[in-house]
């Protein structure tokens, strides 16, 4: 767990023994506790034995990928942070990385600050625990419930990643007002540098597929040049009675 000395306690996960050393060299002198693990099967003993603070992880290795490994963590309820690490070529296994629960991803080769700027900013975003009861969130056909972290439309429950959960609480929190998606990185993956990504419009993108399911109506709007907004779906026009010729 994290030592106060320290930035955190971080398991790297990747079956290239070259990134393992230079990450591990890298985290170390930037504060951290640093373990590894050359693949799947190793990271999960790893965390039984003792949960890190964040968990950095290669999607695409063999046997056992990043994906199976997330998705065994958040099937069996752990929350720790998850940063994916992907090739430029693996969109489609991102995506996948992100879908089992990754909290954030970065594309390699990347510069290590900014991998530790991410982790910093992903220990800051952990929930606090015993802040007492608080109300569910009702807008534009939602209820989001920030203590069970549930959330429904129309009465229908949505499964949600942890940080669409959190994306979408932000947007209804502020339904009506349009936020910047450099808003959006600071307030839901806690960004308060300048870091050029997709990020947002990613998980925008997730978000829309979960709430428009069955052709229900959007919420979530793009603002052209500027950024997001959630608002109430706007009631469709009648149609206009055609004019007599005569």
């Amino acid at each position: 767990m994290t030592d106060g000395a320290g930035a955190g306690a971080v398991l790297v996960v990747d079956d290239d023994a070259a990134i393992r050393r230079s990450l591990e060299r890298g985290l170390r002198l930037g504060g951290f506790a640093v373990r590894t693990a050359a693949d799947g099967p190793g990271a999960l003993a790893a965390i039984e034995e003792a949960p890190p603070d964040v968990l950095v992880l290669d999607v695409s290795m063999p046997g056992m990928s990043g994906i199976e490994v997330c998705t065994r963590l958040r099937d069996a309820g752990r929350d720790l942070p998850v940063l994916m690490l992907s090739a430029l070529d693996e969109t489609a296994d991102r995506i996948a990385g992100l879908q089992a629960g990754g909290d954030d991803y970065l594309v390699k080769p990347f510069a290590l600050q900014e991998l530790v700027l991410r982790l910093r900013a992903l220990l800051r975003r952990r929930p606090p625990a015993g802040t007492g009861r608080t109300e569910p969130l009702r807008a534009a056909g939602l209820v989001i419930d920030p203590d069970a972290r549930t959330a429904e439309r129309d009465g229908t429950p949505l499964e949600l990643t942890r940080r669409e959960f959190e994306l979408l609480e932000v947007l209804a929190r502020n339904a009506g007002l349009v936020l910047t998606r450099d808003q959006l990185l600071e307030r839901v993956w806690g960004y308060d540098f300048d870091v050029r990504t997709d990020t947002v419009d990613t998980f925008v993108s997730y978000l829309r597929r979960k709430l428009e399911t069955r052709g229900r109506p959007r919420l979530i709007h793009t603002v052209r040049g500027v950024g997001f907004v959630l608002r109430e779906p706007r009631e469709p026009r009648e149609p206009r009675e055609p004019r007599d010729a005569s």
